[in-house]
């Protein structure tokens, strides 16, 4: 069963997110936030698998209130989902920065809804087409943070660091292992091992990390 936690301060949207999620085998709400202080408290209180987040909030905004959850050791088991209507780089970039595990336009089907709540507990990254693109091109104006980034991916082994370009591409482990010439099971574990060096909570950290250090460029993945 996967615990939610739905933080949005319209109630008319918090009530379909739970009719949507309760209608469906798996999913249990387990609480509802008006504002981003009360999302990080319920979080704590509760312990939720995944918070599905709104952007703009009273009180604490959406990304602090993120970026509070996430930077909590005692919630390193809690994703957070990022939903909002501004598909704007700067919340994307922001989202993603503050940890969270995926972000979704609220004009998204339910079905995609539901998937990216799986997605996001299974630590697989999460990002709408259009919103990667966005990603990308941002990064384009951003220059490469080389300080502890840089020092982590030194850590890293030569086909960890393939397997790190591979993910900030968008591979999943089943593409990367046909790419490389591994198993799956191998993939997910070099995933697991590059998570643990650079101290990476999930897939779309990953894609940051690859990002901002200058190991990928908007130019290699085309």
């Amino acid at each position: 069963m996967i615990r939610v936690l739905l933080a949005d301060d319209q109630a008319l949207v918090r009530a379909g997110f739970r009719v949507l999620l309760e209608t469906e085998d798996g999913f249990e709400v387990c609480g509802e936030a008006a504002d981003g202080r009360e999302a990080v408290e319920m979080t704590r209180s509760y312990r939720p698998d995944v918070v599905v987040m709104d952007v703009r909030m009273p009180i604490m905004d959406g990304l602090s209130a993120t970026a509070a959850i996430t930077g909590d050791a005692e919630l390193s088991a809690t994703r957070v989902l990022v939903l909002t209507t501004f598909d704007v780089d700067e919340y994307v970039y922001r989202a993603l920065r503050a940890g969270a595990s995926g972000f979704l336009l609220k004009d998204a089907e339910p079905a995609e809804l539901l998937r990216g709540i799986r997605l996001a507990v299974s630590g697989d990254a999460l990002l709408a087409p259009s919103i990667t693109r966005r990603l990308i091109d941002e990064f384009v104006t951003r220059p490469a943070q080389p300080s502890g980034v840089t020092v982590g991916l030194q850590s890293l082994t030569a086909r960890e660091r393939e397997v790190l370009t591979l993910v900030g591409g968008g591979s999943n482990n089943d593409e990367i292992a046909a790419r490389l010439v591994i198993s799956p099971a191998t993939a997910r574990t070099h995933v697991g091992h590059i998570l643990s060096k650079l101290g990476a909570r999930d897939r779309v950290q990953l894609v940051v990390i690859a990002y901002e250090s200058g190991l990928l460029t908007p130019r290699s993945v085309g």
